[in-house]
């Protein structure tokens, strides 16, 4: 074999070798990503206008949470917490959890949660939502 065609090769094989470790690296992010509990749907949903007050706020998430290391609180424009302090899992839905809420004044109100995913992966966020008059 010449000289240029061993070059050719070599490039030609670092060429897959490369290829081969990013798949690798692809595959390994995207599995990762698919671990943590990011928000699905809400009740209010995200950035909902509703015209009477909701009941409770019931979040469902894309993985199954840590009850005692996932937390969720309601409050109003002033930054006060409204809800009643009683989240809970659904005991149907591992991947859902809720907090009750008094009756709510028209107002916006805003909805903080953070997630542990049962492999111990945290995400958390924030959205509103307004009770019209």
């Amino acid at each position: 074999m010449t000289s240029s065609r061993a070059a050719l090769a070599s490039r030609s094989s670092r060429r897959r070798a490369a290829r081969f470790l990013a798949a690798g690296l692809l595959a390994l992010f995207t599995q990762a990503a698919a671990a943590h509990a990011f928000l699905d749907h809400a009740s209010p949903r995200v950035g909902a206008v509703v015209h009477s007050a909701p009941s409770e706020v019931k979040l469902w998430f894309t993985e199954k949470l840590e009850p005692a290391f996932s937390t969720l609180r309601v409050v109003d424009g002033d930054g006060k917490q409204v809800d009643r302090k009683d989240k809970q899992m659904d005991p149907k839905d591992p991947s859902a959890m809720q907090v009750s809420l008094p009756p709510l004044p028209p107002g916006t109100y805003r909805v903080y949660w953070r997630a542990l995913s049962a492999d111990t992966h945290v995400t958390e966020g924030d959205f509103s939502f307004v009770v019209a008059p």
